[in-house]
């Protein structure tokens, strides 16, 4: 009786290593830890795509240890990457277009980012990344606002003056055109650079925000609410023709997967948003919140700086902008 277990066992055994030395693998990299919201987003994909039994594995290789930030995008495109989630801006020097998906006062709220992913704006930029044999497989955007070291920033007129730290080009141009000073740096330096007194002001995201502590050295921050300016797209993609390559059942699973995950990315990117709110109150920090009024004050500064040097510089830029702002 008891070889008779043991046979069967070792069977099973057998039968599941090989199942698993014939499953396809695909290989997904990111530059956050684990506790990143974005990491949760391709670890739905792998767990739903694991509990479907397609036959197909995601390895997730998180915190930079396959690829460097910036230098996803091009292995992505070439199948030396299978998967990636990253902020699409970063490959804004291969297709300049998305650089329209880090620009100030185009997205408004959460909700109207979900719009846009849904729009015939979205699908123009997808179409330029099926040029380069990409696709997206999870469309999600991310919030951010502003933090004073000695005062609040809701309107234009706040920066005039200040040395500020903007995230993203289009940003910094834009805050110029109001009178800031500008100071180039990554978000992780803005804490000490703003003890020393290197900078009055900064921009970039929630998370970044209490990730980063920020609310220790400043008086006030205005976070992204009802509407907010800074909005950057960070979906995660899949070489198009590795998706492609793949079985019918195996490319619904991947479907299915990235359905239920862009809902939670979503819904999470609200919450860090309420969550850093929460963070920055206990500290002692005053809450300033931008009005309607105010959101549209930078975005027609923003229409005479960023919008105007994208639509210089982007040969179909007048075009992609136009549909972009057609989203309400």
């Amino acid at each position: 009786m008891k070889s008779t277990l043991k046979l069967a066992a070792a069977t099973l055994a057998f039968a599941a290593a090989a199942a698993t030395a014939s499953a396809t693998e695909l290989r997904l990299s990111h530059q956050w830890s684990n506790k990143d919201v974005r990491h949760k987003v391709a670890q739905i994909v792998a767990d739903e795509v694991a509990a479907a039994g397609v036959d197909l594995d995601i390895k997730i290789f998180g915190s930079k240890s396959l690829f460097k930030p910036r230098e996803q995008y091009k292995p992505l495109s070439r199948g030396q990457l299978d998967m990636t989630v990253l902020p699409l801006s970063y490959a804004g020097g291969q297709q300049p277009a998305y650089n329209l998906t880090l620009m100030p006062g185009l997205v408004k709220n959460h909700d109207h980012a979900a719009r846009l992913s849904a729009s015939p704006f979205m699908a123009a930029l997808e179409e330029k990344m099926a040029q380069d044999d990409v696709m997206v497989l999870v469309h999600g955007y991310l919030a951010g606002g502003f933090v004073g070291k000695d005062k609040c920033i809701t309107k234009p007129e706040d920066v005039a003056g200040l040395q500020t730290r903007a995230a993203g080009k289009s940003f910094e141009q834009m805050l110029v055109g109001a009178g800031a000073s500008i100071a180039s740096m990554a978000s992780s330096e803005i804490y000490n650079a703003m003890q020393t007194g290197v900078l009055q002001a900064a921009n970039t995201s929630s998370s970044s925000f209490v990730s980063y502590r920020i609310y220790e050295q400043v008086a006030c921050y205005t976070p992204a609410g009802d509407v907010a300016l800074w909005f950057m797209y960070q979906p995660l993609l899949m070489n198009k023709s590795k998706f492609d390559s793949l079985s019918a059942e195996q490319q619904a699973a991947l479907r299915a997967a990235a359905a239920k995950a862009q809902a939670f990315y979503l819904e999470e990117a609200k919450k860090e948003d309420a969550a850093s709110v929460e963070v920055f109150k206990s500290a002692g920090v005053e809450i300033a919140n931008m009005s309607e009024a105010d959101f549209n004050a930078w975005r027609e500064l923003a229409k005479q700086t960023s919008y105007k040097q994208f639509v210089a510089s982007v040969p179909d830029g007048q075009a992609l902008l136009d549909m972009a702002l057609a989203v309400e």
